[in-house]
């Protein structure tokens, strides 16, 4: 189970440098807890962990820094167009994302908390979008997706169009949305459409929109 019936658990979705994070950023600075499955990936990886060593039980020492800690670029070149070798690792981060982000969620709810995000870029791929509705999908263009990920990653535009192939087109995530969030503006443009789906969050969850309130 991904979460408690006591608080409205809504995902966050997006494709490369659509804008997930910025929508993510201005929910927090709402006050509306989120959950963010990187942070969970990193964390169910840490030095010493049992995920950690399960990792490098798949694909070796190689993926260790010096200081014995998750080499995540040379994992991410080991598994990148390697269909099997990116299914071995799911298999082992997947479900202990999963049992730390209930755990996170089930705390809010404890807390009083009745509305939470949970913020994962693969939720429509990983076939669990359907435990996070409402689910919203922030979309971008692809010509503006490249230039902000060039811009923000310092890559090449061939670099940052071989990660947009690799990934389940954009399209698609929008078609399995409940709300989606254009983001082809400014940063202001894209706060004031967070705000406004905030205010249509909370009337689903019957809460009040002043527990949220502007920065």
């Amino acid at each position: 189970m991904y979460y408690d019936d006591r608080v409205l658990v809504f995902g966050l979705t997006g494709g490369i440098a659509s804008g997930k994070s910025a929508v993510a950023a201005r929910l927090r600075a709402r006050r509306v807890p989120v959950v963010d499955a990187d942070l969970l990936a990193r964390a169910v990886v840490s030095p010493g962990s049992p995920g950690l060593a399960e990792v490098v039980g798949a694909f070796g020492d190689g993926v260790l820094t010096s200081d014995g800690a998750l080499d995540r670029a040379r994992l991410a070149a080991i598994v990148f167009g390697d269909e099997a070798k990116r299914a071995q690792l799911n298999a082992i981060l997947h479900p202990r994302i999963a049992q730390a982000g209930a755990a996170a969620l089930q705390q809010l709810a404890a807390h009083g908390e009745p509305l939470a995000c949970y913020e994962a870029a693969l939720l429509v791929e990983n076939g669990v979008a359907d435990a996070f509705r409402p689910l919203v999908v922030v979309s971008a263009s692809e010509a503006t997706q490249i230039e902000r990920a060039m811009l923000r990653d310092r890559a090449s535009r061939e670099q940052v169009e071989a990660r947009l192939r690799a990934q389940l087109p954009l399209a698609a995530k929008v078609s399995a949305a409940d709300f989606v969030i254009a983001n082809d503006d400014s940063l202001d443009a894209l706060h004031a459409k967070t705000d406004r789906l905030l205010s249509d969050l909370c009337d689903r969850a019957g809460v009040a929109i002043s527990r949220y309130p502007a920065p």
